[in-house]
């Protein structure tokens, strides 16, 4: 049985660095998602700064280690023939007096092909991955959570966001401070109290992306955000709900909406919620620029 070929060089050099291959591939989109102000779609803006340090001395270290890491012997005989004529000695080479004689058992080593195979699949997936990533940063731009997020995590069930806002802080608040209070600040007062008498004359200007209610879906849906903690693998979704009735003939599901109104007992039927505003406008607008919460 003739033992595998040896594998090429471009391979070799892949198999050994492909690990900070994907570093560079990771850090420089993380860079470039800074740069264009989309890094906040991932993670918290006021780690914005300490992430892109630390993605800049991972750089720093991946490049010095192709810089300054020893080559292996493999590496540096790569497309180095060997031929009959070519006759020169390695430093530290066996003299011939201490080379055993042929048949006194010595076999030449041979790859296993169990362990060659697994070797090759690595490699293989390693390379798959690391092109994966890249190609993804390149070619996928950046999105935000959607309703299909605010729906498996449950609209308005973190209750630590929503306690930002209280009821005692709020009642003493202008009408121009009413106007300026945003999802998340409106959501929190609706889970705080349901007393008719606190919501009267207060106009709600709110902006977000529509989640279909679950329980009504027909005739209530929720102006929804994300409220971010550390990053978006932690968003909690917030929103405030909107009593109309045939809602999915104006906006659909994701769309961003910017809705006006005040606030009444909430006529469905089947929803839990008790209070929901009744808009006097619903406007289809731009997603912002962060549109998420903190």
């Amino acid at each position: 049985m003739s033992p595998s070929p040896a594998p090429g060089p471009w391979r070799r050099l892949l198999d050994r660095w492909q690990g900070v291959l994907l570093t560079l591939v990771v850090g420089v989109a993380t860079l470039w998602l800074a740069a264009t102000g989309q890094l906040v779609l991932y993670i918290h803006p006021r780690y914005d700064v300490f992430t892109v340090v630390m993605i800049l001395i991972g750089i720093a270290l991946s490049l010095a280690t192709l810089a300054f890491s020893p080559v292996r012997g493999d590496d540096a005989h790569d497309g180095h023939d060997h031929d009959a004529g070519h006759d020169h000695d390695h430093e530290g080479r066996l003299a011939a007096a201490e080379v055993p004689a042929a048949g006194v058992g010595l076999r030449p080593r041979r790859r296993r092909p169990v362990a060659t195979g697994a070797r090759r699949l690595a490699f293989s997936a390693g390379v798959a991955v690391t092109a994966a990533i890249a190609i993804a940063v390149v070619a996928l731009p950046p999105a935000t959570l959607t309703s299909a997020t605010a729906g498996q995590r449950d609209v308005n069930s973190s209750t630590a966001a929503l306690d930002r806002t209280t009821v005692a802080d709020a009642t003493g608040a202008s009408s121009d401070a009413y106007r300026s209070f945003s999802v998340l600040d409106w959501a929190g007062l609706l889970r705080q109290t349901t007393d008719l008498a606190f919501y009267e004359g207060k106009t709600a200007d709110v902006v977000g992306f529509v989640t279909p209610s679950d329980t009504d879906p027909d005739d209530v849906f929720y102006v929804s955000r994300f409220v971010i903690t550390c990053c978006a693998v932690d968003a909690q979704p917030v929103g405030v709900p909107v009593y109309l009735p045939g809602w999915q003939d104006q906006v659909a599901a994701d769309d961003w909406v910017e809705v006006t109104g005040g606030f009444d007992t909430n006529r469905s039927s089947s929803s839990q919620d008790p209070v929901a505003l009744v808009p006097d406008d619903v406007t289809t607008v731009g997603q912002p620029g962060d549109p998420y919460l903190y």
